[in-house]
């Protein structure tokens, strides 16, 4: 690894010698030889667990709910330089009357306008990460405070009731649950009978000092004292992305009418999943998707990947499987656990079946046409461990959701679709010029 440049002195260069005694190696002569020569082999691929979908007598999800969320870490130019980190997530409500009527490639402005018009919430908030301090308090307090303070202000508190929904099971007729068991951010003991049913806050089981329902969530777990990575960020954006959607969720679930919820699409960007201490709410979420499955009100709820694994692994093979040709129709395969490791990861069993603490979704490969392809995530319910989980049959609301995908596609990006490319564009907080305004504020503000 050589010197990297200093405010003085030059970097170091890399050598560019050292790699010719090892290409001297017959197996790595082999290697590159076979690299150079490899052509792309179809008989890799299983077309077999390709299925062609028919629409015949299945009615579309009519109204269609989407959210995505960004986030910006910015830095002050003073020394030591100051951080935080602005988040930003937006829950947008489409009319799917309106949307059949805008062309997908080159869409009117003011057509967007109108379907974009008193239809979006959002929700933003901003943390302190490095050097910057409040008289309240340290970083891991102030940390601490705001996420439970911008959860339960924000919108008269509607997603902090959305916490508390999940959390206790309150879907459930006299549900009486505690929230899950969580660390202590004080003592780091394990709380582990959580906080009794419908609490805001509790004392903690062996120091007593006041924790939040918020704590439960786990945003303590990565953070210092004085200093915090923005990996809480993002970490923040998709607990906020997740409470948002089942807030919908949650509203058109306590409706008069019973079927609204069924009748609508929840579009996440992103993975259906949530990662290391925040994946507590995970079997909640399993729970209720279950539940709802067996009152005969099935919850279509779809995630796109757009990047990732996943999304290299069917670029990879999109060629080979089926449609091939335009009318031909929509193609789908359900990737089992099995197949996920052995041809996604190319990784060996491991003793945890994957994704069963932090997936609540599982994973669809879709061929619209032959140059329209993406990764969804379709909920289950309950998790199965079993290898060759999930087949098509176990998706939730799988033949609504495809008769309903190809009136979303967006013909301005590769496999896109538009309820998120509109939500996308409410949420985003690009570098720039949005990054740099932020910088500006911040700056003025320390000053």
């Amino acid at each position: 690894m050589p010197y990297s440049p200093g405010s003085r002195l030059p970097g170091e260069t890399a050598s560019k010698l050292g790699h010719l005694a090892v290409v001297e190696s017959e197996w790595v002569k082999s290697l590159i030889k076979d690299f150079e020569d490899y052509q792309s082999d179809s008989s890799n691929v299983n077309e077999e667990m390709w299925q062609i979908f028919d629409p015949t007598g299945h009615v579309p999800l009519r109204n269609i709910w989407a959210v995505d969320g960004s986030f910006v870490a910015i830095k002050t130019d003073s020394h030591p330089p100051k951080e935080v980190s602005f988040v930003k997530t937006a829950l947008l409500s489409v009319d799917k009357g309106r949307l059949d009527l805008i062309d997908k490639e080159h869409p009117h402005p003011l057509l967007l306008q109108d379907i974009l018009k008193d239809s979006a919430v959002f929700h933003a908030t901003v943390f302190p990460l490095k050097n910057v301090k409040t008289s309240l308090g340290n970083n891991y307090e102030a940390i601490r405070h705001i996420v439970r303070d911008s959860m339960k202000v924000d919108e008269g508190g509607i997603f902090y009731e959305t916490l508390k929904w999940l959390a206790y099971r309150k879907w459930e007729t006299n549900s009486k649950f505690s929230s899950p068991s969580f660390e202590c951010p004080h003592c780091h003991e394990i709380q582990t009978i959580g906080l009794t049913y419908d609490a805001n806050e509790g004392k903690c089981e062996k120091c007593k000092n006041e924790v939040f329902l918020t704590d439960m969530i786990g945003f303590h777990l990565d953070m210092d004292e004085d200093s915090a990575p923005d990996s809480i960020a993002s970490a923040y954006m998709l607990i906020m992305e997740t409470l948002m959607l089942f807030t919908a969720v949650r509203l058109l679930w306590i409706h008069s009418d019973k079927s609204l919820v069924t009748d609508t699409l929840f579009i996440k960007d992103g993975p259906l999943s949530l990662r290391s201490q925040y994946s507590k709410l995970v079997p909640n979420i399993r729970s209720f998707l279950e539940f709802a499955k067996i009152k005969n009100r099935p919850i279509h709820i779809i995630g796109q990947e757009k990047s990732g694994a996943f999304f290299d692994h069917l670029s990879s093979i999109s060629r080979h499987v089926p449609p091939h040709e335009r009318g031909a129709g929509l193609h789908f395969a359900a990737l089992s656990h099995h197949y996920v490791r052995q041809e996604v990861y190319r990784s060996p069993d491991l003793t945890n079946p994957y994704g069963k603490r932090t997936n609540w979704g599982e994973k669809l490969y879709v061929k619209v046409d032959p140059g329209t392809f993406m990764v969804l995530n379709l909920t289950t319910g309950e998790y199965i461990d079993d290898p060759e989980y999930p087949t098509a049959d176990t998706l939730i609301g799988l033949s609504r959701i495809l008769t309903t995908i190809p009136s979303l596609v967006s013909s301005r990006f590769e496999g896109a679709l538009f309820p998120i490319e509109l939500a996308n564009g409410i949420a985003s907080m690009s570098s720039y010029p949005s990054a740099s305004i932020l910088q500006k504020f911040v700056e003025h503000q320390s000053k």
